[in-house]
């Protein structure tokens, strides 16, 4: 089971990444069209409430905001680390954003807004995309195109695990400074921090205190303490995010009793709900592994051999040359979008004609239950930024359990199948035609970096690991004692000719300002 690259050390690929990045890639247009037909049949519930346009421009903006909140998100915290004057010239906008995110405690207050984000456009591509009638026949294949594709939600899942996830982050992976230089992901990350705060994922902070507490390491601020009117709107927004939470639960679980959910015809109510928990739990393992995954990394073999459980799984996770961790990243990712999508289906609430408004609401409260909000705020606070928050203060318990290393397996084995390989397609096809460039052409590795600072006595990088009570990831590495592999010469011949390309750039423009500063001189001459 292979990770990200699956290339030998002459660095061309091996027929079997090449048939699953085509079978990959047909499967991707397949989905599209099938999920397209459905809009324009008027067989979602935008488009038969709107128009299918509406529903089709819609469906278009969410995922492609989609694939910049993810890719957003790789950006930002992997550029902390990197001093902000390397690139204050040449990323303007970059700059800009890593202003704000450097001061105090706001990347994880970035972090914990699009966490929303994601969710919330995940809910709004189900209503555009998902059939209201799964029984309906797309453009007149046979009944199982329905079941598999559309019953199952499958369709639209590809599409937005290759184009509005995994892609992004392998180009944000790479090209960190290129992808968040414009006004997109400027707004995208205001975006993210309105939402928090509004206060509307405060009660999260709570947890937070708790878990720090419960670790015995004290809650980490770059902040000042909050002076009185600080705390006072504080805990304001955390009471009323509480009664938000609670209020949600309660209108979902109620949908769910009474059947009034998309969810699959004649699956029993108890069994929607238990589904609803298993898939949330689910969700957060995953969630919560990536956190525990990266703190493990900082630790030594020996400090990961403390438990049975935690051993297996992180010699399994750093196996395979290293290439499990980035493999584990996609299997994760596909697993986490199908998850969000299933949970969306179960909670989106939906009305036969006849049936009455859950606790006799209005009909305008009516509809705003039925937009998946609500599905949407219990999922990122429960079944997300929770399970990180414990995972980041507990990571070796988080691992020290049998679940965890079926799910990575489970992960592993789906990123070999290469179902989403079509992803790499796609951002190869992104990546040429907005010109990316890797970070290395603008800044240079990390070890340059070192060498740099280390011969001008500057201060080292700061070091932002994982600590307990916060989302933040780290900076994705492998093990102190780990053997990192060569590049490949495809990725060696990749950054040669991006470097020599920016080479050609920079001579080009020398060139042009030693032609001006020659006619301006020429000028000075005959004045004098």
């Amino acid at each position: 089971m292979g990770g990200v690259l699956k290339e030998n050390t002459s660095g061309k690929k091996d027929w079997f990444m090449i048939f699953k990045e085509v079978y990959s890639t047909l499967l991707l247009i397949f989905c599209s069209v099938v999920v397209h037909a459905v809009i324009f049949d008027r067989n979602t519930t935008v488009a038969a409430d709107t128009h299918p346009v509406v529903a089709f421009f819609v469906l278009w903006i969410a995922v492609i905001w989609l694939s910049m909140v993810e890719g957003g998100q790789a950006s930002l915290v992997g550029l902390p680390p990197v001093d902000m004057n390397l690139y204050k010239t040449s990323h303007t906008i970059s700059y800009k954003i890593m202003s704000v995110v450097n001061k105090g405690d706001n990347l994880d207050r970035y972090l914990m807004g699009r966490q929303f984000m994601v969710l919330l456009l995940v809910f709004v591509e189900n209503l555009c995309a998902h059939p209201v009638d799964e029984h309906k026949k797309v453009l007149g294949m046979g009944k199982a195109v329905n079941t598999i594709f559309l019953g199952t939600g499958l369709a639209i899942f590809f599409m937005t695990a290759m184009i509005g996830k995994i892609s992004a982050q392998v180009n944000a992976s790479r090209c960190m400074l290129d992808y968040v230089n414009n006004y997109g992901a400027l707004f995208t990350f205001y975006v993210a921090m309105l939402i928090e705060f509004s206060g509307l994922l405060h009660c999260c902070y709570v947890v937070q205190m708790f878990f720090a507490w419960a670790s015995g390491k004290p809650l980490e601020s770059k902040e000042a303490p909050r002076t009185l009117f600080e705390s006072i709107f504080f805990w304001f927004r955390v009471l009323i995010s509480g009664a938000i939470l609670v209020f949600s639960f309660c209108v979902t679980l109620a949908a769910l009793f009474q059947g009034k959910t998309t969810m699959w015809e004649g699956v029993p109510a108890g069994v929607a709900v238990a589904l609803f928990f298993i898939f949330m739990a689910i969700v957060g393992m995953l969630e919560g592994m990536q956190i525990a995954f990266f703190a493990v990394a900082k630790m030594t073999e020996e400090e990961r051999s403390h438990s049975t459980w935690a051993k297996k799984t992180c010699d399994l996770l750093f196996a395979n040359d290293g290439r499990n961790l980035p493999g584990f990243m996609v299997g994760r990712q596909m697993c986490v979008t199908l998850c969000f999508f299933i949970v969306a289906r179960v909670t989106t609430i939906k009305l036969e004609d006849g049936e009455s408004n859950i606790f006799n609401s209005s009909s305008g409260l009516q509809g705003f239950y039925e937009t998946g909000l609500l599905g949407a705020l219990i999922t990122t606070i429960v079944a997300s930024i929770t399970w990180q928050l414990v995972a980041s203060a507990f990571p070796m318990a988080f691992l020290s359990t049998p679940v965890t290393y079926v799910l990575l397996r489970f992960c592993l084995i789906l990123e070999w199948t290469g179902l989403c390989q079509g992803s790499w397609v796609v951002a190869r096809i992104h990546r040429k035609i907005v010109k990316f460039k890797r970070d290395e052409v603008y800044i240079g590795t990390a070890e340059e970096r070192a060498v740099k600072r280390a011969m001008s006595d500057d201060e080292e990088e700061e070091d932002y690991n994982v600590k307990p009570g916060h989302m933040y990831p780290g900076v994705p590495t492998l093990p102190p004692d780990f053997s990192p592999r060569m590049r490949t010469l495809d990725e060696i011949n990749e950054l040669e000719i991006e470097l020599k390309e920016h080479r050609d750039e920079v001579d080009a423009r020398i060139q042009k300002l030693e032609m001006e500063k020659a006619k301006l001189l020429k000028v000075d001459d005959t004045s004098a």
